[in-house]
């Protein structure tokens, strides 16, 4: 269950500042079905050829006396390469996209435009290309016929890439509109679990290829009983490091200190609370692989999803744990009624080397009500706020992978416990069916992007709020008030100086001037939340 208590996910209350913030986590156990997942492809179990093979989790040091565990893996005994381009990857969460708009995204290096189709009713993704001289579509308009416009020199386009019109071709001329060269590659795309998804193949083969594989259809985000709030951010490290530090909850009490309250151990070996964890994986193939943790059933579906949810099953050989999240040793520990669920699902999209975004959301069928009444920026403060505070630590470690090379992670780390099971299975898939690195298609060098100073690499503004159609109509609706606040204390201090001191009691007086020193100091205050809240909010792992 630590999957659960140690998650950034599970916020059950909007967040609210205070000295020392912290998240505290319902329990959830004893489900008595889980919410399972299907796809078109075979998902990470369902290969019958499989090996057993016992191997330890790292090469252990030189000593007879310390033996790493040797967790049983089924692994795929196929050495096939996984395919980059034979997948299907989450571009952005609908509730974020403006249809009035077009929205400029990289996956896999690929340059994407996203825009509403209101002639076909239907999002669609285009190379972010213009045909005529290279302009980004993005930074263009949709026309007043629904058009996808190029405000460079006018050239329109429709839903299936077709130049509806050259301006600047005489109308008494050859079409040259219809000519091949004049059309922009489209990139199949569906909206699935109210996200758009992108095949990043624009191969006319593959025009129909939602026929042939859809998405991972995961149920519970279909099932309007759950609540499902999404959030995004693009992240500055690699789509592989942001994998495996979300499959990993022992970090959790230390990198995420003061912020998340994690279940007290029996034995308590430290302040922060860290304690072991029993996890496994299982039935490790080209698609991906299951893992178990306590009551807790976890998925790796390839590429890009980390499914993780409690409940037992029969490959279940492991008790539920009975412990409270949120409480201390002496409180009570109550088992929750039997029907709540939760589901905590990543979707982590390789964007370019050095950067990838992260898609979440956590379904939950339980305090329904608080989704709908609060808004959704409000979550999004704390869920930030967790991701900032091992941000800098991961760019780090991602440049130290770099150094030795991502096949030689396993000789260069040393994991010798079962808490780092899923994180050496994700590097065993990388490195096995992958070659541990992502097919850029030639696109890169293979070098990190530099490291920008700490503010920047932390920003949210750009890389979250922007992005995020809650957090930016935040932005400007407290921006607005900081301003009229300023507005109101300098009128008040004028009035007063205005007056003459005959024409105005001193209760009047002493009231204006009050109101101006209050309105003043509640700007400041505010123009400190805004910017810690929606550009930069540093972590200080010595002062907890």
């Amino acid at each position: 269950m630590d999957v659960f208590r140690a998650s950034p996910a599970i916020v059950p209350a909007p967040y609210i500042p205070t000295s020392k913030t912290q998240f505290h986590k319902p329990i959830f156990q004893s489900f008595p079905s889980k919410p399972g997942f299907n796809s078109s492809s075979n998902p990470p179990h369902r290969n019958p050829s499989k090996s057993r093979l016992f191997t330890a989790l790292s090469s252990s040091p030189e000593t007879k006396s310390v033996e790493p565990p040797q967790p049983e893996v089924e692994v795929d005994g196929g050495e096939e390469g996984f395919d980059w381009y034979s997948q299907w990857y989450p571009v952005m969460p609908v509730c974020d996209l403006d249809k009035t708009k077009p929205h400029a995204k990289r996956i896999l290096g690929l340059d994407l435009v996203v825009w509403w189709d209101r002639n076909e009713n239907d999002w669609k993704v285009f190379d972010d290309t213009c045909p005529h001289r290279l302009a980004p579509l993005s930074e263009g308009r949709i026309d007043q016929w629904g058009r996808l416009q190029c405000v460079y020199h006018g050239w329109c386009f429709g839903g299936n890439g077709d130049c509806k019109i050259i301006p600047q071709a005489p109308p008494d001329g050859p079409p040259v509109h219809t000519f091949k060269k004049a059309c922009v590659a489209v990139y199949p795309s569906t909206v699935q679990h109210d996200i758009v998804w992108v095949w990043p193949n624009a191969d006319p083969q593959y025009k129909d290829i939602i026929t042939k594989k859809k998405p991972p259809f995961i149920p519970v985000l279909d099932d309007p009983s759950y609540t499902k709030l999404m959030g995004n951010r693009d992240i500055p490290y690699g789509y592989d490091v942001l994998v495996e530090n979300l499959m990993d909850p022992a970090h959790v009490p230390y990198a995420h200190y003061g912020l998340m309250r994690t279940r007290a151990p029996t034995v308590k070996v430290d302040r922060e609370g860290g304690r072991p964890l029993e996890m496994r994986v299982k039935k490790l193939d080209i698609n991906g692989y299951a893992a178990k943790q306590d009551g807790s059933n976890m998925f790796f579906i390839a590429p890009c999803i980390f499914h993780a949810f409690a409940g037992t099953d029969a490959d279940d050989d492991s008790e539920v744990d009975k412990g409270n999240g949120s409480a201390t040793p002496s409180e009570s520990q109550k088992a929750p009624p039997p029907n709540r669920r939760l589901s905590l699902i990543f979707m982590c999209v390789p964007v370019s080397p050095g950067n990838s975004r992260l898609i979440w959301t956590f379904p939950r069928n339980f305090g329904v009500w608080i989704d709908r009444i609060v808004p959704r920026w409000m979550f999004h403060i704390g869920q930030n706020l967790i991701l900032d505070s091992d941000l800098y630590l991961l760019h780090v470690e991602e440049r130290k992978i770099m150094e030795i090379g991502s096949t030689n992670w396993q000789k260069a780390c040393f994991v010798p416990t079962k808490s780092d099971a899923l994180v050496v299975g994700f590097r065993r898939w990388f490195n096995k069916y992958a070659g541990g690195e992502i097919d850029w298609k030639g696109k890169f060098s293979g070098a990190l992007p530099p490291s920008p100073p700490r503010e920047q690499l932390m920003d949210r503004y750009w890389t979250h709020v922007v992005n995020c159609k809650s957090c930016k109509t935040a932005y400007k609706g407290l921006k607005a008030l900081e301003v009229l606040l300023q507005i109101v204390s300098v009128v008040s201090i004028g009035i007063v100086a205005a007056m003459k001191q005959n024409m105005m009691s001193m209760v009047a007086r002493t009231a204006i001037v009050s109101t101006a020193i209050v309105c003043f100091a509640a700007s400041r205050w505010l123009a400190h939340f805004i910017y810690k809240t929606f550009h930069f909010h540093d972590y200080n792992h010595a002062v907890v």
